[in-house]
């Protein structure tokens, strides 16, 4: 591992301008919130940063704050704090649900929800040293190769899945993402925050280089809203989901009158099924109801060689998770 600089920023701002500083001398500067996908990054020489600009230092962007009937999160409050936080958790439970399922408590103390939003691929591939699409060739090495855990969903040319449990939540919630740069401020709804591969092999979501994704709104949920969300793994810890839904229910009594349903672990993307959400608006979700949902979401799957089981895995948390949701 090549030596590296640290520095500790005071303000967003001042984090934006140390690494525009950086770039403008011909170094390379990444920004670090918990550090723990940047660590791995570094690890494995994907990421090479002569600067790593430390966010820990910065005041006031780790908490939530009421804002209009809604909240606002910051992007550096860790994944065990949101997942406890009392008012996520009554108004927004599908997120504190997925940022509890997050990898390991240890992780989960110093891990970022910025971090989790925006951290990269974990296809091994990419991870280990291929000259695959993701790391600017030519070839996406899973199409033919080991994609067991690979997209059935969105993929092409790169079939990578999108690894943030955090982020199927946040979708699903129709988020609105906070960015920072040296240039602007914007706020990017965060169904147009992720990127396919078709539009850019290369990234996952339209953060420029020199951006912080620095926190994120929730509008008020409505009155009869539920949230749940459900996630299949391989084994129990240190993991990314096989397979998991985040959804978002509004209900009149028994009837539904909106509903989000947003896959993770299926597609290069949070993957959201507006074709099986209509199976359920304006109608009395039951059992029967849910299942049609289920089979529904998985008309369009493509799988590859070897993920074929995931359509049927994918159906049954669908299905699940809706039943789930009405009995609780």
């Amino acid at each position: 591992m090549k030596p590296l600089r640290n520095a500790n920023a005071r303000t967003l701002g001042e984090a934006v301008a140390l690494a525009q500083g950086a770039r403008a001398a011909g170094a390379r500067a990444s920004y670090a919130g918990g550090g723990s996908d940047l660590l791995g990054m570094v690890k494995e020489r994907i990421e090479e940063p002569d600067l790593v600009v430390s966010l820990k230092t910065v005041v006031g962007h780790d908490q939530v704050e009421t804002a209009g009937g809604g909240i606002r999160i910051g992007g550096l409050i860790t994944l065990d704090t949101l997942s406890r936080h009392q008012l996520v958790r009554d108004q927004f439970a599908v997120l504190a649900q997925a940022a509890g399922t997050v990898a390991t408590p240890q992780i989960r103390n110093v891990g970022t929800l910025a971090g989790n939003v925006s951290q990269r691929p974990w296809c091994w591939y990419y991870r280990r040293g291929f000259d695959c699409y993701k790391a600017g060739g030519n070839q996406c090495f899973s199409a033919t190769g080991e994609n067991q855990f690979h997209a059935i969903f969105g993929g092409g040319p790169s079939y990578i899945v999108h690894p943030s449990d955090t982020a199927v939540a946040l979708v699903a919630l129709d988020a609105t993402f906070r960015l920072v740069g040296p240039s602007e401020d914007r706020s990017v709804p965060a169904a147009q925050f992720f990127v396919l591969p078709s539009a850019n092999p290369v990234r996952e979501n339209v953060l420029r280089e020199d951006e912080i994704l620095v926190g994120v709104e929730l509008r008020a949920p409505a009155t009869g809203a539920r949230s749940t969300y459900h996630k299949v793994m391989d084994r129990e810890s240190w993991t990314h989901a096989v397979v998991s839904a985040a959804v978002v229910l509004d209900l009149d009594g028994e009837v539904c009158r909106g509903a989000r349903i947003v896959l993770g672990g299926v597609a290069p993307i949070p993957w959201r099924v507006p074709a099986a959400e209509q199976v359920l608006v304006g109608s009395r979700v039951t059992a029967a109801v849910a299942a049609r949902a289920a089979e529904v979401a998985l008309e369009d799957a493509r799988p590859l060689s070897k993920n074929g089981y995931k359509v049927a895995l994918t159906k049954g948390v669908v299905e699940r998770t809706l039943v789930d949701l009405l009995q609780a």
